[in-house]
């Protein structure tokens, strides 16, 4: 099915979203995830999956999924005149910042085996980063916040794979084993770090390298990423309809060191769209890899706001008007009557569902996502 006569028949489904309608759903989304706030402190957005640590959610998720939401909060506009969001984020940034004293998120207990406090490191420094470059620090929290950020960025170089290089959540037993890197985990933790080194944090260089080549081999001759592989990809033609949210984070982080060009970001892009109906077929159902693409449901949001970054990042202005609209047309779509956004069964997860979907449709008003240089 081509991108137009697929664009054709979401029309019919739902009109495309002009820009009042846009900043609309912005606002009554972050409402709802003001809303949906919990935990002891009610200072959580707790990402909810399948996965368990002692029959509860991991911590790991926890951070992760509370650090993404409050990001979203910052990007959208008006956060200045809105007292309660303020609140949110005072009480956000006091259990991310916590999170450093947690066992469970030590690099030093670390087993190896599926297990996702990396993460944690990963978007608990995004998340500081973002209240540092939008001068939102909370007042009294500013020496908390650089030493929780520092840690959190230390803690992230040091979970990257030992020999090969990058990330991943579910590696070999053994912290010091090697193992294949994640092309799914990797780009978000150059993102992260990338970020971390523009604002003056310390990040070693050979682990950014390390990252990059290991990313490239995820790369096969036809633009499909791997989900892991810790030797040079082969030809998988057939599975890109499940790698498209691997192709437009790796493309972008790619690009960003330089290692990517415009041709490689919009072809990423263009194959988003043309097969995001596998996506959606995946979408808040029960069960992760399943075939033929293996698409899990959490793929969803993740990939929707990649390819809404690598959009941004493409040379041409027309390029990004166009396949702005698309996106936008596509997440339009799956908008519910509520206001919010979820890829997943649970109810709880469509604050970092809506958190995404706010990310994505605000990423052209976001600061640029930094080079590595």
């Amino acid at each position: 099915m081509s991108i137009t006569l697929l664009v054709a028949l979401f029309l019919i489904i739902r009109p495309a979203p002009d820009t009042a309608m846009l900043n609309n759903a912005v606002d009554i989304a972050v409402n709802k995830i003001v809303e949906m706030q919990e935990g002891p402190n009610k200072g959580e957005w707790p990402y909810e999956g399948v996965y368990r640590v002692g029959g509860k959610i991991p911590f790991g998720y926890r951070i992760g999924g509370t650090s993404i939401v409050g990001e979203s909060i910052l990007r959208a506009p008006g956060y200045e005149s809105h007292p309660d969001r303020q609140e949110a984020i005072r009480r956000a940034t006091e259990f991310v910042c916590s999170g450093i004293t947690e066992p469970l998120l030590q690099f030093s207990t670390y087993r190896g085996g599926y297990d996702v406090r990396a993460w944690a490191s990963c978007y608990g420094a995004r998340f500081l980063l973002a209240l540092e470059r939008y001068k939102a620090v909370p007042k009294g929290l500013e020496e908390t916040v650089t030493n929780a950020l520092k840690w959190y960025i230390e803690t992230l170089q040091k979970f990257e794979i030992p020999q090969v290089g990058g990330w991943n959540y579910a590696r070999d037993p053994g912290a010091e084993t090697p193992s294949a890197t994640s092309g799914f985990m990797t780009p978000a933790c150059l993102q992260t770090l990338f970020e971390a080194k523009a604002m003056g944090y310390q990040v070693d260089p050979q682990v950014i390298t390390r990252a990059l080549d290991a990313l490239e081999l995820c790369r096969t001759s036809d633009g499909n990423f791997t989900y892991a592989t810790i030797k040079q990809a082969r030809m998988q033609t057939k599975q890109i309809p499940g790698a498209v949210g691997r192709m437009v984070a790796s493309e972008a982080a790619l690009f960003l060191a330089g290692r990517s060009d415009d041709a490689k970001l919009k072809l990423a892009v263009t194959d988003f769209i043309r097969y995001w109906g596998d996506l959606e077929k995946r979408r808040a159902k029960n069960g992760t890899h399943l075939p033929p693409y293996n698409i899990a449901p959490y793929y969803f949001w993740y990939a929707h706001y990649h390819a809404a970054q690598a959009v941004e990042l493409l040379e041409s202005s027309d390029d990004r008007d166009n396949l702005r609209a698309q996106l936008n047309w596509l997440l339009w779509q799956t908008r519910t009557a509520e206001g919010t956004w979820n890829d997943r069964v649970f109810p709880r997860s469509a604050a970092y569902g809506s958190a995404m979907a706010v990310m994505s449709v605000r990423m052209p008003e976001s600061f640029p996502p930094n080079k590595w240089n």
